[in-house]
């Protein structure tokens, strides 16, 4: 068996909420988790206080299949194969995302990515490779992708790290781990455990509140 790699165009969907105030805006970038939508994602950045003030921007992975149970149309950022690939295509898609939201309304060059489970590692990725001021990243119940290097975690200056006390997906070592590689790259961390699992929860909304608050 011969396998060969080609290249294709694939059309993609992101959802924004304009901020509430005139003038440029800073944008506030949002990633969901595997097999959610860019409206579950928008929904979480919306309720956060003090995002009405930002551009808010939801994108969509590329990867989209039916949930089983209702047929609901979710979408996944990639799977193991030829995830190297996948990396670069999803980059790509999300600068563009992110251009073409700045083209519609006015912004300002500064940037917050923020991502749920799967979502956290687009987060990550799309912060160290923006062209844009990266203000901080939100991670909530996912960790960071093995091959950002220190050297462009650097570009975060700070980062608000979440985990459920009860999460499965995302253990208290790999919480431990994210931290202490952030730290290493003299990146200023908040870092929450909450009385919750696998979830955006109520003290997650308080603390990006507060964390938006304070860029």
């Amino acid at each position: 068996m011969n396998e060969r790699i080609v290249a294709a165009a694939i059309h993609g969907r992101y959802l924004t909420i304009p901020p509430e105030t005139s003038g440029p805006a800073p944008v506030f970038v949002g990633f969901h988790g595997y097999a959610e939508d860019a409206e579950e994602q928008l929904e979480r950045l919306r309720v956060i206080p003090g995002s009405s003030l930002w551009l808010c921007v939801s994108i969509q992975g590329l990867h989209r299949f039916y949930q089983r149970r209702t047929e609901k149309v979710v979408a996944s950022w990639m799977t193991r194969q030829h995830r190297e690939l996948a990396i670069a295509d999803n980059i790509a898609f999300v600068s563009a995302c992110i251009e073409s939201a700045a083209a519609e309304w006015p912004t300002t060059a500064s940037t917050v990515f923020a991502g749920f489970s799967q979502g956290v590692g687009m987060a990550f990725r799309a912060a160290v490779s923006s062209t844009r001021r990266v203000a901080g990243v939100i991670a909530v119940g996912g960790d960071i992708p093995p091959e950002i290097g220190s050297e462009a975690l650097g570009r975060v200056s700070t980062a608000l790290v979440a985990r459920g006390i009860s999460d499965p997906w995302y253990s208290r070592e790999k919480f431990a781990e994210d931290q202490r590689r952030l730290r290493e790259a003299s990146v200023t961390v908040d870092a929450i455990e909450f009385d919750g699992g696998h979830e955006w929860s109520g003290q997650v909304i308080e603390a990006a509140g507060h964390f938006l608050r304070n860029l």
